[in-house]
Formats: structure tokens, C-alpha cells, sequence
């Protein structure tokens, strides 16, 4: 009889790496997964370290070639390292945005990583007064493709959707949250809630959803343990209507012409006055709420309800002062609180002319 040491089997529980995890909801991802037994080992990617204990640190861009090498002994990945600011050059924000998802993915085929979920957005489904309210997960992507952040969510997209037939045996799942909110979350959605007013569009009634990065954590952490697969929408139950708004931020609405209201936009965008383009407008004005049915079948429920997220949205953005998505500060956030967004708009642009002209 063999009496030599019979060695023990090698756990089949997998090993999962999150990027991003430095911060955010990857962070409070890499740490829901570290405490939890059935996950052998979380490998924490990031370009510089964090501070998730638990956690195995690897410090890499996710747009490196070599990232593969990195993954070795990964059976899936979670991409969270995407940026959102509207302060981030448009190109820079796109080539970090779709270039790393697409690293990512590329690493992971040529690591034999079993599956890859990539976090998007909700706002492929589009913004406009015919939605559906909610939106089920499977409605078609209705979003603009075009230089704004939905135009990077929905790049990510087509790159989910052709991966499985460019690299065969790579599973791809599609996470699209709400409006994000939380701490160092800064997008066009909550940059709206710094404005003075809350400008509403003629003839439409905005239903508001958030995802709080705590429940988009929690969210994540199912999909990866039970292998929910895609496409899987996450949000705060129902969705808030203006009058409870209002209530909760304590700030008045004033409603414009959907024409004047996104050529302005779009006019002071051309003129590099604003952040964002004016489809991204289209994002606060119109509904895109989300119905959550394949994380509620698993059993998931959102520890934050839409009024609490709105009220962290209130904490964060306190004391800031922001006009179509570009903050101001001073005389232009003094003629805002008092001459509401249209007029503090046209006027921040104008100030911007003759600070210019100085400048020449």
C-alpha cells in the first residue's frame, strides 16, 4: 500500500480581480469579496495601491499591452476602472474608457480568464419622454453615439457583444447601473443637483433612479458568486417624481422649451463653455429608470432607497455651484442663485469671453 502523502486538491472556489479597486464601488467591491470564504483569492488591480486588506495588490494601468501577465491565475475579472468626470477631456476619458475595457478583455482571453464582467451604465438605454418607465433590461440601446460618456457605455457595449465570438470560451457580463451616487462619485447627474434650479424640459416628466456605489458593490458580489448572467440593470427600487424632488433638495424647478433648452447646451458646448454635450442634458430632463428583475429573482434588494440616495447625492454636492454641467464659483454662482440656470449659463459664458480677451 502507497503510505506517501496524498496532496490536497486544489480549491475550485475562483480567484476574481476588480480594477479600479483602489477607490469607489471597486474598492468596496475588492472588500465584500476578500471577507467572503468561497472566493480563494481577490487580486486587487489599480495604478496605484490601495488600501483593501485581504486583498493580493497588483499595480498596473489596465490599458498595459502586459496586463495579461497579470492575470495568470484569474478565473474572472470585474472592470471598474472607468472614469466618469465631465472635467476629463472627452478623448482622454474615451481612450482610458474604451482602450481599458478593451485591454481588459484582450488580457483576459489570452490569461484563459473564465469570464469578465464590465460595468457600464443604464444610460445605453437612452433618455426621452417615450420610455417605458421602468425599462426592462432586455429594451433595445437607444443612446446617441457620440462623444459623450453614453457614447463610451455603449462602445463597452459592442465590445461585450463581439468578444464571445472573437475569443471563444469567454464569457462577457454587462452590469449597467442607475445614475451612480456616493462619495467621489462626480457625473453630469450629479452635478445637476449643484445647480440653483433644477431645470425640468416642456412636456416631460423626469422619473429619477440612483444606484448608490454601496448597492452597486453588493450587486457585483452576487453576480460573481451566483454567476448571474447579463445583461443586468442595478438601481434603487421605483424612481422618484419632481414633487418629492423638491422636497428633498429643497430646490425649485424651472421649465423651458426642449428646442431652447438643448440648442443653448449645445451651442455653449461648441464654444468649449460646458463640460458635457447636450444629449447628456437629456439624462436630467427625461426618464430612464430601470426595472432590476434578474438581481431581485436572486434575491438582491438595494440598501438604499432613491430619497437616501438623493440625500447623499445633497451631502456631497454641498457648498459646489454648477451650471449645465460646469461648476463656477464667485460672481458667476452669485447671478445663478439669482438669476436661475438659463441666464447664469449665457452669463458664465460671457464672463469666460472676457476673461479671454484679457488674457490676449
Amino acid at each position: 500500500m502507497a503510505t506517501g502523502k496524498v496532496r490536497p486538491r486544489r480549491s475550485k472556489a475562483p480567484v476574481v480581480a476588480v480594477t479600479g479597486a483602489a477607490s469607489g464601488a471597486g474598492r468596496l467591491l475588492a472588500a465584500r469579496l476578500a471577507e467572503r470564504e468561497d472566493i480563494r483569492k481577490v487580486v486587487a488591480i489599480d495604478g496605484h495601491r490601495g488600501d483593501v486588506t485581504g486583498a493580493t495588490w497588483r499595480v498596473v494601468d489596465i490599458r498595459d499591452p502586459l496586463l495579461s501577465n497579470r492575470l495568470s491565475d484569474v478565473d474572472v475579472i470585474v472592470n471598474l476602472d472607468v472614469e466618469h468626470s465631465p472635467d476629463i477631456d472627452a478623448k482622454e476619458r474615451r481612450t482610458h474608457n474604451v482602450r481599458g475595457a478593451q485591454t481588459v478583455v484582450t488580457a483576459a482571453a489570452a490569461a484563459r480568464v473564465r469570464r469578465v464582467v464590465l460595468v457600464t451604465s443604464a444610460m445605453v438605454y437612452g433618455a426621452g419622454p417615450g420610455n417605458q418607465v421602468p425599462l426592462p433590461e432586455d429594451a433595445p440601446l437607444l443612446a446617441e453615439a457620440n462623444v459623450s460618456i453614453a457614447g463610451d457605455y455603449l462602445e463597452m457595449e459592442e465590445l461585450a457583444a463581439t468578444a464571445p465570438l472573437t475569443h471563444p470560451g469567454l464569457e462577457i457580463t454587462v452590469v449597467r447601473p442607475a445614475a451612480l451616487v456616493g462619495p467621489g462619485v462626480d457625473t453630469v447627474v450629479t452635478r445637476h443637483f449643484e445647480a440653483p434650479r433644477l431645470l425640468s424640459v416642456k412636456g416631460s416628466t423626469p422619473g429619477w433612479q440612483f444606484c448608490h456605489i454601496e448597492d452597486l458593490a453588493s450587486a457585483l458580489e452576487l453576480v460573481v458568486a451566483d454567476e448571474i448572467t447579463g445583461p443586468v440593470a442595478v438601481g434603487c427600487e421605483g424612481w422618484l417624481g419632481p414633487e418629492e424632488v423638491t422636497e428633498i433638495t429643497g430646490k425649485r424647478s424651472f421649465e423651458l422649451p426642449a428646442a431652447l433648452t438643448f440648442g443653448m447646451a449645445q451651442r455653449l458646448h461648441r464654444l468649449g463653455m460646458t463640460p458635457a454635450p447636450a444629449t447628456e442634458l437629456h439624462y436630467v430632463a427625461y426618464p430612464w429608470v430601470v426595472d432590476c428583475a434578474r438581481l431581485r429573482a436572486a434575491g438582491w434588494k438595494p440598501g438604499h432607497d432613491n430619497a437616501a440616495a438623493l440625500r447623499a447625492v445633497m451631502e456631497e454636492t454641498a457648498g459646489r455651484h454648477a451650471v449645465v454641467g460646469r461648476r463656477v464659483g464667485g460672481k458667476e454662482a452669485t447671478m445663478a442663485t439669482a438669476a436661475g440656470a438659463t441666464v447664469a449659463a449665457i452669463g458664465a459664458a460671457a464672463a469666460i469671453r472676457r476673461a479671454r480677451k484679457r488674457r490676449r
